[in-house]
């Protein structure tokens, strides 16, 4: 079964409000939608929550990834993977390169499981159908205060969440501290709480912190550290504190995921399908982090990660944004996500990534 035709649509939601964290702004919602045609079936997912580049994206895949693509064979993933990735050397933005990559590889998933009649959870373990999931929260906000951190983590176990991802890393350690003390606090000590500085503090910082927090029963502490050194100074944070670090979205390739492994960084590894290179590479990872008994969870990209992280053992948590005015992709083009209760997504396994999205709104947001 050969592939026929792809198509790669950008879209872009302004959001009613800015979702910042300790060193970024998210005022639009955007994500590729790409197409896959062979042998009579179509693929359909979407990929990436970029701000900007959407656009650009879709002109990589059009001009550049397209005609290796066409006429290969889809059950031929790791070639047409080798293809795609030899361009790497020579293009400017390998970042850019990757996630478009990342869009082409998946929906050729996509394909390899409507094929076959099987979910891609099926195609890659099948280890487990439910997966526990968090929301994404804890933004700073000008003038919100404790007690409203506090209405905000009820707000998300009402929802059925099972835990929530609180952001840090923007104020002092003792400042932040005390916004987790209060979610802490209103979310009870069964509620999942992780914390995630987005490389916003030093490693002196990023120690005291850990060290504060320690009582908090925290699952674990993302990004701790600046970008510029983040692996060495990661392992360093690791070694003074009881709490386990996660790190890995930033990193585009398997490779970067075995240099946190091998520097002895990380507890937790959340590399993204979206950000490096699809489903192929995420595989890849996944497997060097079992060998290392290195946990993987997944930035994001729950209708992705959901396949990815319940198909092995050392899967961990779903992510998504339960707060509806931060993600309405998720909210309202995806239409048949997955069921939640008492903080489980149960996954449901029809063909490939089983994607059913609101055309619709596809059409209305659409920018290239």
């Amino acid at each position: 079964m050969r592939i026929e035709k792809i198509e790669a649509l950008a879209i872009s939601i302004p959001l009613r409000k800015n979702f910042g964290g300790a060193t970024y702004d998210v005022k639009k919602r955007c994500a590729i939608v790409t197409r896959i045609h062979a042998g009579g079936l179509v693929s359909e997912v979407y990929n990436g929550d970029n701000r900007a580049h959407g656009p650009e994206l879709v002109r990589i895949i059009n001009k550049m990834l397209k005609p290796l693509a066409i006429g290969e064979d889809i059950f031929a993933v790791e070639r047409l993977w080798e293809k795609m990735f030899a361009l790497t050397p020579s293009h400017g933005d390998r970042k850019n390169l990757l996630e478009a990559i990342a869009c082409v590889d998946c929906a050729v998933w996509d394909l390899i499981g409507k094929a076959l009649g099987r979910s891609v959870r099926q195609l890659l373990g099948g280890y487990r159908n439910q997966l526990p999931i968090i929301s994404i929260g804890g933004y700073y906000v000008d003038g919100k205060t404790l007690a409203d951190y506090g209405r905000e983590i009820e707000s998300y176990r009402k929802a059925g969440m099972a835990g929530c991802k609180f952001k840090v890393g923007g104020l002092t350690p003792e400042a932040d501290f005390k916004r987790v003390q209060a979610a802490r606090k209103a979310a009870g000590d069964d509620f999942i709480i992780v914390v995630d500085a987005n490389r916003g503090w030093n490693v002196q910082d990023a120690i005291k912190f850990s060290r504060l927090i320690e009582p908090l029963n925290i699952t674990w502490f993302e990004e701790p550290c600046h970008w510029h050194d983040d692996v060495a100074l990661m392992a360093r944070v690791r070694r003074a504190t009881h709490i386990p670090v996660n790190a890995g979205q930033c990193e585009i390739t398997s490779q970067g995921v075995r240099r946190l492994v091998d520097a002895g960084a990380v507890d937790f590894v959340n590399y993204d399908v979206s950000e490096g290179g699809g489903i192929t590479d995420w595989r890849r990872a996944a497997a060097l982090c079992y060998t290392a008994s290195v946990r993987m969870a997944h930035h994001e990209e729950a209708q992705v990660a959901q396949h990815l992280l319940s198909a092995v053992p050392h899967g961990t948590y779903l992510e998504c944004f339960a707060d509806p005015d931060r993600d309405p992709i998720w909210q309202k083009m995806w239409l048949n996500r997955p069921a939640i209760k008492n903080g489980l997504a149960t996954i449901v396994d029809e063909p490939g990534l089983g994607l059913v999205l609101d055309q619709k709104m596809i059409k209305r947001y659409r920018v290239a």
